[in-house]
């Protein structure tokens, strides 16, 4: 398995990894072209960087979402395979934003690297902003929708928020803003909370997500609620002050970020994914540099049961 400095994939954003109950790895990220929708899948961690790659679903030529897909996640939800994405009607920044909704498509085949995907429109929030980064979970009997979207009402990119889901693909209430960017470590360049993923564990729901622009600055942040709370409670949530992973230069990893969490190969252990850079020298926008790596290392516990991330430098 890779190890801290050595990327499992290069030039793969946002990387998604889920293990299924088949035993399979499924891999998705951004592509640098930002155009399609890739998988791949493996009966390792290591046996990814390698797999065949299939593109299941490519950008149409025009339309609302016809630019810039971002961020995709395939998830399992209620005997199918759905692949939830943000995607953009143009390039055309206006009011200093993307103009990103977020979309789905399903897939009833039992391998989702076959068989035909279904578009299944736009996710509506309630609200027509800004918006990107979905991942979804199961818990108590409920699936939840989390997300990263623009409030007009308060400062920077996007808000963290959650609500309960009627289908796979449909929001059964309202958004529930749950973290803004708030501290000096959200805001650098940019006012972000975006990149939602969710662990289960030691009796709590956590929720890693990242902040700030994406060049070195970019660092991840964790809220916490009790697994029993009302999770649609603001309230029921605690937030880091501090960041939990953040830029390392003593071993050259740069704006770590966009996580996700899988299960290690014994089944129980917990593997963080997440993107970086091995350089700083960007060249102008940093979201046009396709050296984002994908890389995995195990998370490790505290004794109170709260995770460890891992080395960081202080922001």
């Amino acid at each position: 398995m890779a190890d801290v400095l050595k990327p499992l994939i290069e030039q793969r954003a946002d990387p998604h990894i889920y293990r299924h109950s088949d035993g399979y790895y499924y891999f998705t990220a951004s592509v640098p072209q930002y155009d399609r929708i890739e998988l791949r899948r493996a009966d390792s961690i290591a046996g990814l960087a390698d797999a065949l790659t299939v593109d299941v679903w490519h950008k149409p030529d025009t339309g609302p979402y016809s630019e810039l897909v971002w961020a995709p996640e395939l998830h399992f939800n209620q005997g199918a395979w759905y692949v939830y994405f943000a995607a953009a009607p143009s390039r055309e920044i206006k009011h200093k934003l993307f103009q990103h909704r977020m979309y789905a498509i399903r897939n009833t085949n039992a391998n989702p690297l076959e068989g035909e995907w279904e578009f299944m429109g736009q996710i509506d929030t309630g609200i027509d902003t800004f918006c990107l980064d979905a991942t979804t979970f199961e818990h108590d009997g409920v699936l939840y929708y989390l997300w990263a979207q623009k409030d007009v009402a308060i400062e920077g990119n996007s808000n963290l928020y959650i609500a309960p889901m009627a289908t796979p693909w449909q929001l059964a209430g309202p958004p529930v803003m749950l973290s803004k960017p708030e501290f000096d470590w959200e805001i650098r360049g940019f006012w972000v909370n975006e990149g939602p993923s969710v662990l289960k564990r030691n009796g709590k729901i956590f929720i890693s997500y990242s902040a700030s622009a994406t060049d070195e600055n970019y660092a991840m942040g964790l809220l916490w609620a009790d697994a029993s709370a009302d999770l649609l409670d603001p309230f029921s949530w605690s937030k880091s002050p501090e960041p939990v992973f953040a830029t390392c230069y003593e071993h050259g990893i740069y704006g770590p970020g966009h996580n996700s969490f899988t299960t290690a190969e014994d089944g129980d252990g917990v593997l963080l994914v997440y993107h970086a850079r091995t350089y700083t020298e960007i060249v102008g926008d940093p979201l046009w540099n396709p050296d984002r790596h994908t890389f995995v290392k195990p998370l490790r516990w505290d004794a109170q049961g709260m995770p460890v991330f891992g080395r960081s430098s202080t922001l």
